[in-house]
């Protein structure tokens, strides 16, 4: 079999063992594989060229969705195969770090370890920047164990390096064995590894704090109608508006993200017959902003009673591509060609400038749009300023299959970083609440027109290891294992 095609196969067992598949947890044996082919390459180049193929296989079928997407998008299924050029990118990613990597040492066993920490090392790269992508990230394939209760230690990287570590244990001992020898301390440490985040898992317990009845809701708007406008906005406001009334006493309404369309959606305005108290994703542009025009932005805020906004967050990385032009300057007019084919135009949406809970009758609220559920530091900076509950209104009529499922569960890690109760409400996706283990406690994903759900998630202080340290412990152990690789540069096996 030619080598590039051994490594996309490679690719594919890895994400085969990813979410949303109930035995995610086995990612450690295809990433082994992984890490050993690549580490006997002859050569750095060579190492580089088998772990671009391992990754595009491996963002190819953990983002198969994404295909499905583009295809929709432009209405011509082969044009699916333009999500292609994301999986070349990130595949390259990847074949610099091995070059990298295994240009540090010659030994087989000291590539396998530098491989492994480069690995993590890459994944935390891949959340900063303007064309930041995060998703298949390899912490999160621990949710269906105990083990992921570690996130609250060191975020999902400390997941991530829990899993590399383990790989190359498993690719160290083999490649140890085939020389007749027993290089076990490794497999040893993993061992143990594994057993302090069982065992940690095993004896987290929920925290206690008052309950916040909340109406949460599930809403089956097109999305494409949404953008391009085919959908009004006032019908989409009637069916929520509907939905929300006549809930419990005491109960705060959440709708999805772009739940509401409006103009200088600001503190002091109205959003005249929203059906308060209640926390809205607002779509719209400021024309006051900046003095230089419209400015476009995805935020979300609290209303009272009477509808009149209180306090507002806006979507603090927008979706590259999506909601933002990245290069602008220089790809304006491929943007502009786009814009005319799909029927609307691209969206330049503002990131926000800072992060601050929404506050709502003495409550603090962590609320957060739809993409920012996937970058710890979002909800992390929330949590530390003193965020009792995090909220998340999303719009996941993008997605399909494994696409809707991966967005949800990432986003329960979350709740366990901080200890915080999540609550979701959606366009096509799941909604419900999350507890501060990151359990889902009541969901809906499927229904038609719009499902409600009446939730009495808990409000929640205090802070976690990872909210005080950040990736730290994890981009520190990642290092080692690099370091540790390194100083096996004298071993030839």
């Amino acid at each position: 079999m030619p080598l590039p095609a051994l490594a996309f196969l490679l690719g594919l067992g890895l994400a085969a063992c990813g979410l949303p598949l109930p035995w995610s947890a086995l990612s450690t044996l295809p990433l082994a594989a992984i890490l050993l082919f690549v580490a006997r390459a002859e050569t750095p180049r060579q190492a580089a060229g088998r772990l671009f193929w391992a990754g595009f296989g491996y963002f190819a079928l953990h983002l198969w969705w994404l295909g499905a997407f583009v295809a929709d998008l432009f209405g011509l299924a082969p044009l699916g195969l333009l999500a292609g050029l994301l999986f070349a990118l990130e595949g390259a990613f990847l074949a610099v770090m091995a070059f990298l990597a295994t240009s540090l040492t010659r030994s087989t066993p000291g590539r396998v370890w530098t491989l492994a920490g480069g690995w993590v090392l890459l994944e935390w790269l891949r959340f900063l920047g303007p064309l930041a992508f995060p998703w298949p990230t390899l912490g999160y394939t621990l949710l269906p164990t105990p083990a992921i209760q570690i996130a609250d230690l060191g975020g999902v990287l400390l997941g991530s390096v829990l899993v590399s570590f383990t790989a190359a244990a498993l690719a160290h001992a083999w490649l140890g064995w085939q020389q007749g020898r027993a290089p076990l301390r490794p497999a040893m440490l993993a061992a143990v590894g594994w057993a302090l985040a069982l065992g940690y898992g095993l004896t987290r317990m929920p925290g206690e704090g008052p309950e916040q009845p909340m109406r949460v809701m599930r809403v089956t708007f097109d999305a494409f109608g949404r953008a391009s406008g085919s959908l009004s906005p006032e019908e989409q406001f009637r069916v929520q508006r509907k939905a929300s009334l006549e809930r419990p006493a005491g109960s705060v309404v959440v709708w999805s993200e772009g739940a509401v369309q409006q103009h200088n959606a600001r503190p002091g305005e109205q959003v005249p017959t929203f059906p308060g108290p209640g926390l809205s994703g607002v779509g719209g542009d400021d024309w006051q902003a900046g003095g230089v025009g419209p400015l476009q932005y995805n935020r979300v805020v609290s209303l009272s009673t009477e509808g009149q906004i209180q306090t507002l967050s806006d979507k603090a990385r927008p979706v590259p591509f999506g909601e933002t032009r990245p290069f602008d300057a220089v790809l304006s007019p491929v943007y502009n060609l786009l814009g005319r084919v799909l029927g609307f135009e691209l969206a330049n949406v503002s990131g926000a400038q800072a992060l601050t809970p929404l506050a709502l009758n003495d409550v603090q609220y962590g609320a957060y749009i739809c993409y920012d559920s996937v970058f710890p530091w979002v909800s992390r900076t929330l949590a530390n300023k003193g965020a009792e509950l995090l909220v998340n209104p999303s719009n996941d009529g993008w997605y399909k299959g494994w696409g809707v499922q991966q967005h949800f569960n990432m986003g329960r890690v979350r709740a366990i970083e901080t200890r915080r109760w999540l609550v979701r409400s959606v366009n096509n996706g799941v909604a419900g609440s999350v507890d501060d283990l990151g359990r889902p406690v009541q969901t809906v994903q499927s229904g038609d027109t719009v499902q409600v759900l009446d939730v009495r998630p808990k409000r929640l202080s205090g802070t976690t290891l990872y909210m005080r340290l950040g990736d730290w412990p994890a981009l520190l152990l990642a290092l080692g294992m690099v370091v540790y690789g390194w100083r096996q540069r004298g071993r030839i096996w």
